[in-house]
């Protein structure tokens, strides 16, 4: 097992000051290199990073650990590099923190190689740019807000609309068809949040497949920053050496971004707008263009993103807006409707819904999808007044057709199966638009709109029917 750094001949200083999670230190010998990590000599390990030079002797870092018992004329390591943290195939199916330390209770993984977080993105002439689809099996995505393989996507929602089970199905569905890795990084996650998704992807059968890093909402705003950069380390392993489609869930970035504001603030830097830190745009640029397809493999991003007072120009939202392919939004309203899962289709989009990269066909169902179901909100107002009796006869078959296709963009989730009774279905994308289609153009007026909840397929429609009228004799 190798060391993670070489602890011989360690440039040796002093802590000259502690303000909170900011540390000065002086070195006599040699100025330490900025993101070098600090280690204090003493009985509790504290780790601190470099994060700018004050003079000729002197840095100031941030702690990362608790600095408890943190004092002046504590003698200080530079540890000679950054912070380093293990790869390998032999970390899946286990759970690290920001410094590759395994915090799930178990021995420590046998590890060949450390590597540094600080990582330059790859180069332009290195990266796949084929417009390729990365496909989840889950019909409202692949339909309307396809994801782009090696690309970002941004899911929107609080908390009870699905998030997490959507998260869970997409780790299930990528280790079943792509035969790829899942590496799940946690930015300021509660415990209990960390406890339950833990449970639920060993429950799933998918944690040989899947790596967990966290930085947990308790821990200093430091190591909350520099997490996803541990985790993105993690993914490129299996990217560029195993040769692997790597599936990267962050949650939350924004929280990645808050951490980032917390560290800037510690610092004395001057705010930006809105109280943001100066450099968020520069922070964020350099973890999100890690983030890309190569020859050899891609690594594809879904993050949650919170966005403040549901204010889509706040400068957090804008940013990270810049950098994703796809958004998808969850709802409240269909979530408590139990149209699960709860994506809203008119406030979703994505840059690869366009006719030179998903064909004309898909493109042009998806618009027909749209346009029906916005003719349908235009139509609520006047049903809840009036009554469907009210409305024309075409605007009529416009309403059951949009009601029609909001059910049949239900899907049940591998991943709740013991809760619903329902077994997962994984659709394929023709199947889900050829689906879409045959209710635009009418197929199915006798159908009730209930026949259409819940279901994979067409295949799946024509079984329950079948069913039921077996049941009726």
């Amino acid at each position: 097992m190798k060391s993670k750094h070489n602890l011989q001949n360690l440039n040796s200083g002093v802590v000259t000051a502690v303000d909170g999670s900011v540390v000065d230190c002086v070195f006599e010998d040699k100025l330490p290199s900025l993101y070098n990590l600090l280690e204090v000599e003493g009985e509790r390990k504290i780790l601190i990073e470099v994060i700018s030079l004050i003079d000729s002797r002197t840095v100031r870092g941030i702690a990362l650990t608790p600095v408890q018992g943190l004092e002046r004329d504590s003698r200080v390591r530079d540890t000679g590099g950054p912070i380093k943290v293990p790869v390998g195939k032999k970390l899946l199916g286990r759970v690290f923190d920001v410094f590759g330390n395994p915090i799930d209770r178990k021995d420590p993984p046998e590890v060949e190689e450390y590597r540094s977080i600080h990582v330059r993105p790859v180069p332009l002439t290195e990266r796949e740019t084929s417009e390729e689809l990365f496909r989840t099996g889950i019909k409202a995505i692949d339909i309307l807000a396809p994801l782009e393989k090696g690309g970002k996507a941004g899911m929107f929602g609080g908390a009870g609309v699905g998030k997490t089970v959507l998260i869970m199905e997409m780790i299930h569905n990528m280790v079943g068809k792509y035969e790829g890795v899942s590496v799940f990084c946690g930015i300021g996650e509660r415990v209990r949040e960390a406890e339950e998704l833990y449970r639920e992807v060993k429950e799933s059968g998918v944690l040989d497949s899947t790596l967990l890093v966290y930085g947990q909402m308790n821990e200093q705003p430091g190591a909350r920053f520099r997490v996803g950069h541990s985790a993105l380390t993690m993914a490129e392993y299996f990217r560029d050496n195993a040769n692997q489609d790597v599936l990267l869930l962050i949650d939350n970035i924004f929280r990645f971004i808050q951490a980032g504001a917390e560290v800037s603030g510690l610092m004395g830097r001057l705010p930006s707008r809105v109280g943001y830190q100066p450099t968020m745009g520069t922070e964020l640029a350099e973890l999100e263009e890690r983030i890309c397809s190569t020859r050899r493999g891609a690594i594809t991003s879904i993050q949650a993103v919170y966005v403040p007072a549901d204010d889509f120009t706040d400068p957090a939202a804008v940013h990270t807006f810049n950098h994703l392919s796809s958004s998808i939004v969850l709802s409240r309203r269909r979530a408590s409707q139990g149209l699960y899962p709860a994506i809203d289709p008119l406030k979703s989009y994505s840059k690869m819904l366009v006719p030179h990269v998903v064909g004309e066909r898909h493109y042009n169902i998806a618009q027909d999808i749209r346009r029906t179901l916005s003719e349908y909100e235009d139509l609520k107002d006047i049903i809840a007044m009036l009554g469907m009796e009210e409305l024309s006869q075409e605007d009529q078959k416009t309403v059951h057709r949009a009601r029609k296709l909001e059910r049949f963009l239900t899907q049940p989730f591998f991943v709740t199966e013991q809760f619903t009774d329902k077994k997962g279905k994984m659709v394929d994308l023709e199947d889900a638009l050829e689906g879409c289609r045959r209710i635009l153009e009418g197929d199915f007026e006798d159908y009730s709109e209930g026949d259409f909840y819940m279901i994979g397929s067409l295949a799946d429609l024509r079984e329950d029917k079948h069913k039921g009228s077996e049941g009726e004799k």
